[in-house]
C-alpha cells in the first residue's frame, strides 16, 4: 500500500501528473492493474506454503514407512516369512546342465522348437536334439505347439543365456532300456535293415542301431538286397556303455520256426516268383511254394496265380530248423482240384477245415506205420489193441513227422 502511495505521489508531481490526473479513465486501469499484480504475489505465496506442507507430511510419511520396514517388516503381510521361503522352494528352477525339467513347447519352427520352462531365460530344442531318430521338422518327432515333455538341459548359448534341451538323449536313455528288457524276456523284434558291410548287416531296433554278422543270418540271399527290408530279431548282447548292440537273425527264426507245426496253416505274403515257385513270408520266415504245391491243376506260369504283395493261406507241409527252410502248400488246401487257380478265395475261407482233415489222415498214416514197425519188431513185447491202440512206443519218426507231400486230397464224405 506504501508502494502505491509513493508512486501516486511521484505521479502526481511529475509534469505527466496534470494531464494524467485529468484523464481519470487510465488513472482507474493502472490501479487496476496494480491490485492483479499484488493478488498474484499472494496466490504465489499461498500455492509455495501449501506444496511446502505436502513435502513435509511425504517426507513424514516415508520416514515412518522406513521405519516400519527397519524395525516390523511383515506388519501387515498377508503371509508369513514362511510362505513366502516355500513359494521360492516351490517354484525354485535348477539350470544345471544335466538336470531334467518340464517344459511347454510355445512355438516351432525349421531349426527346432522354442520351449517355455518358467525360467528367467528361453529354452531351445535344436531340431537334432528333437528325436533319437533323424527327422526334417520336429513335428515329425510330434513336437507341436502346447506339448509339455521333460527335457534334459544339455547347454547354454552364451550369445543370450537362453538353455538348450534334448529329447534325443531322454529317449536314447530309454531305448537303452527297452533293448535291455527284451533281451531278458528272449523276445524276437523286427529290426530294419539300413546298412550293409562284408561282416554282416546293420539293422534299426527301438531307435538304436545294431549289428546283425553274418553268422546270424539265416538268409543266402545277397545282403545287399535287404536293404531297407525288415528282419526278425533277437539280442545276443546288450552294452550300453560299450555301445554294443548285437542281434540274430537266425535265434528268431528258429524261434518262430519252433511254433510251426506240420499242418498248421499261417498267413503269409508273396515276397518273389520264381521259375519254381513263391517265397512266402510267413511271419519273418521264408517259405517256399513250390510250383508244384500250388495247385493240383498244372500250373505253367506262376505269375498268373500270384504276384508279388499277394496275401494268402497256407500250410505248412516240412521245415528244416538248421537251414532255416520252410516248405509251403496251398496245392492241400483246395476243396476242388483247381480251385487255386479257378476260385482262390474259396480256399482261403475253407484252409483250416482241409487243413484239420489233412493233419487227420497224417495221423492216421504214422499210427499205421507204427503198426508195420511193430509187425516187424516181435522181440519189442508190444501188442496192438483193436482199436489200434498201442501200449508203450517211442517213435522213431523225424521230429517234424513224415513227408507226405503226395498224399492225395481228402475226398467229401
Amino acid at each position: 500500500m506504501a508502494s502505491l502511495v509513493l508512486q501516486f505521489t511521484a505521479l502526481k508531481c511529475s509534469p505527466l501528473s496534470s494531464s494524467f490526473l485529468s484523464q481519470p479513465s487510465l488513472f482507474t486501469q493502472h490501479r487496476h492493474n496494480q491490485r492483479r499484480a499484488s493478488t498474484s504475489i499472494v496466490n504465489s505465496v499461498a500455492l509455495a506454503n501449501a506444496q511446502n506442507k505436502e513435502r513435509i507430511k511425504l517426507k513424514k510419511l516415508f520416514e515412518e514407512a522406513y521405519e516400519r520396514c527397519r524395525t516390523a517388516p511383515m506388519e501387515g503381510v498377508s503371509f508369513t516369512l514362511e510362505d513366502f521361503t516355500a513359494a521360492l522352494d516351490k517354484y525354485d528352477f535348477d539350470s544345471e546342465v544335466g538336470s531334467k525339467v518340464k517344459g511347454t513347447v510355445f512355438y516351432t519352427d525349421n531349426n527346432g522348437a522354442v520351449v517355455d520352462i518358467t525360467a528367467k531365460s528361453s529354452a531351445y530344442l535344436p531340431l537334432q536334439e528333437a528325436s533319437i531318430r533323424k527327422v526334417k521338422h520336429v513335428e515329425e518327432a510330434g513336437i507341436v505347439a502346447g506339448l509339455r515333455e521333460e527335457f534334459l538341459i544339455i547347454g547354454e548359448n552364451q550369445a543370450d543365456d537362453s538353455l538348450i534341451l534334448s529329447l534325443r538323449s531322454i529317449q536314447y536313455d530309454l531305448a537303452w532300456e527297452r533293448c535291455r528288457q527284451l533281451q531278458a524276456e528272449d523276445a524276437s523284434v523286427k529290426g530294419k535293415i539300413v546298412g550293409v558291410n562284408k561282416g554282416g548287416v546293420v539293422a534299426e531296433v527301438e531307435g538304436l542301431r545294431g549289428f546283425v554278422p553274418l553268422s546270424q543270418l539265416s538268409t543266402n540271399s545277397n545282403i545287399e538286397e535287404l536293404l531297407e527290408k525288415e528282419l526278425p530279431l533277437k539280442f545276443v548282447e546288450v552294452d550300453e556303455e560299450q555301445s554294443r548292440l548285437v542281434l540274430s537273425n537266425r535265434k528268431a527264426i528258429a524261434g518262430n520256426q519252433a511254433q510251426l507245426g506240420i499242418g498248421s496253416v499261417v498267413t503269409g505274403s508273396v515276397q518273389s516268383l520264381k521259375p519254381y515257385g513263391a517265397f512266402i513270408d510267413i511271419g519273418g520266415i521264408n517259405g517256399l511254394l513250390h510250383v508244384s504245391q500250388i495247385s493240383h491243376d498244372r500250373v505253367t506260369d506262376i505269375s498268373t496265380v500270384l504276384q508279388p504283395g499277394d496275401i494268402l493261406k497256407v500250410m505248412i507241409l516240412s521245415h528244416d530248423r538248421e537251414r532255416g527252410r520252410v516248405s509251403l502248400s496251398t496245392k492241400k488246401l483246395e476243396p476242388t482240384p483247381g480251385d487255386m487257380i479257378r476260385n482262390p478265395k474259396v480256399v482261403f475261407e475253407k484252409a483250416e477245415e482241409m487243413a484239420q482233415t489233412f493233419r487227420q489222415r497224417i495221423a492216421q498214416a504214422e499210427a499205421m506205420a507204427r503198426a508195420d514197425m511193430l509187425r516187424f519188431q516181435p522181440e519189442s513185447g508190444l501188442t496192438l489193441s483193436g482199436d489200434g491202440i498201442l501200449g508203450q512206443f517211442t517213435s522213431d519218426l523225424p521230429e517234424e513227422g513224415l513227408d507226405l507231400t503226395e498224399v492225395p486230397p481228402a475226398e467229401e464224405s
